[in-house]
């Protein structure tokens, strides 16, 4: 009996922990969101935003970062009237290419978010920002930074992680 019991109460955690991850991946994007959804509605199911900038139609952009290394960035646009018009996952090769030269570091911000990780170059007074993104050839994205704020160029390079040997 004491068996049976310990095999039931065993079931039950394995499903209510596949409960709990089903509900959690289903609200860490906002698939399933309605346009015209309020910034608490969003929050609400987003959780807290890593950044938030100013558009130019007078609208606010929230920033949905998953993770210090994740792999993917939520953008989430809302109207001035603060109804959601647009989302996207901007951590994409479509986006990267969309970076001039000379925009401001708030600029590649506002378009691809807050980077995973940075590194300063003294020597060439240069910050570099690293982005994971969704990709299977182990490649990660890096952004130059000037002193001055203004994008130098971009380049996509082997992810450190790839490197790393794989423990048993």
């Amino acid at each position: 009996m004491n068996g049976l019991l310990r095999t039931l109460g065993s079931a039950a955690a394995s499903v209510l922990g596949v409960a709990l991850l089903a509900a959690c991946a289903s609200s860490s994007t906002p698939q399933g969101l309605p346009l015209g959804s309020t910034e608490a509605q969003v929050i609400a199911r987003m959780g807290p935003p890593t950044g938030r900038y100013k558009l130019d139609n007078g609208g606010t952009r929230l920033e949905f970062a998953r993770g210090p290394q994740g792999r993917e960035t939520y953008m989430v646009d809302f109207d001035a009237s603060g109804g959601s018009t647009v989302w996207d996952q901007v951590l994409t090769p479509q986006h990267f290419i969309s970076l001039e030269y000379g925009i401001s570091s708030d600029e590649v911000l506002k378009r691809i978010g807050h980077p995973g990780s940075t590194k300063y170059y003294p020597r060439q007074g240069i910050t570099v920002w690293n982005y994971r993104y969704p990709t299977h050839n182990c490649l990660w994205y890096q952004v130059s930074i000037a002193s001055d704020g203004k994008f130098l160029g971009a380049a996509h390079t082997t992810d450190p992680e790839c490197d790393t040997p794989t423990r048993m």
